[in-house]
């Protein structure tokens, strides 16, 4: 209840920006939808299986996730700037209030974008089954891993330093390290541990594998993996912004 009206105080605050929801929305399908016709007007032979929509559309929603962490980002570092905070600091919220009351508002938008691009995958040819659904409630951990990532980033760095850390810097990460793009496979060794070490190539994984209907040992072992940095990213925001506090 403490942190239930500055919930509806974010949500208002989201909404007071309709563009970059708008295009934070569209972004991912408008990449599904290229790589989709690229992939469809190619010879047959010469078409990559990673193409595939039901491949291609896990990692096009893992990577659409990175837009929300900038948003998450931007709105706790505004926020910061200013007097607001410094002001709400008198009330008997606590640091956990404050990160439950950002993050609750940028879950259905994630869970639309997320809705968003799986319907787009349908009308290109996805079947729309229990598995799909399935796979789309596998992306939840991912998407609250990410608001926490933005919200640890708004509260350590200004307005004006998430836009390239969150924005340039954490979609390169994401585009190049999760598998989304290209197989990972192809390159191997070091490099391919090294993404699966980070939490977005097991994420794409587990959309995928959902979506296959294969929900074994793999399955759970990288869900687990995505969870349990969720975990740790939400714990080291609820510091960070706790730090900040006591610092102001």
């Amino acid at each position: 209840m403490r942190s239930k009206i500055f919930s509806v105080r974010n949500f208002k605050e989201i909404l007071r920006d309709p563009v970059n929801i708008s295009l934070g929305l569209a972004f991912p399908l408008i990449i599904l939808l290229l790589l989709w016709f690229i992939n469809r007007n190619i010879p047959a032979q010469a078409r990559m299986e990673l193409y595939q929509v039901e491949n291609l559309i896990p990692g096009i929603a893992v990577f659409g996730y990175s837009f929300i962490c900038l948003f998450s980002a931007t709105l706790i570092s505004k926020d910061r700037s200013t007097a607001f905070l410094a002001r709400l600091y008198a009330s008997p919220m606590r640091p956990r209030d404050y990160i439950f009351g950002y993050t609750a508002p940028m879950l259905p938008v994630a869970f639309a974008q997320t809705i968003i691009c799986y319907a787009a995958a349908v009308l290109l040819g996805l079947k729309l089954n229990g598995f799909a659904l399935l796979s789309v409630a596998a992306q939840l951990p991912t998407a609250a891993m990410f608001i926490f990532l933005g919200l640890l980033a708004g509260s350590l760095f200004n307005d004006k330093q998430v836009g390239g850390i969150c924005g340039a810097l954490l979609t390169n990460l994401c585009g190049w390290l999760s598998g989304t793009w290209f197989d990972l496979s192809l390159i191997g060794g070091a490099f391919k541990k090294a993404a699966y070490c980070l939490p977005f190539a097991n994420a794409v994984d587990v959309g995928r594998l959902a979506l296959y209907g294969s929900f074994g040992a793999e399955f759970r072992q990288k869900l687990s993996v995505v969870c349990a940095y969720a975990l740790v990213i939400g714990a080291l925001s609820v510091f960070s912004f706790r730090c900040k506090m006591k610092a102001q």
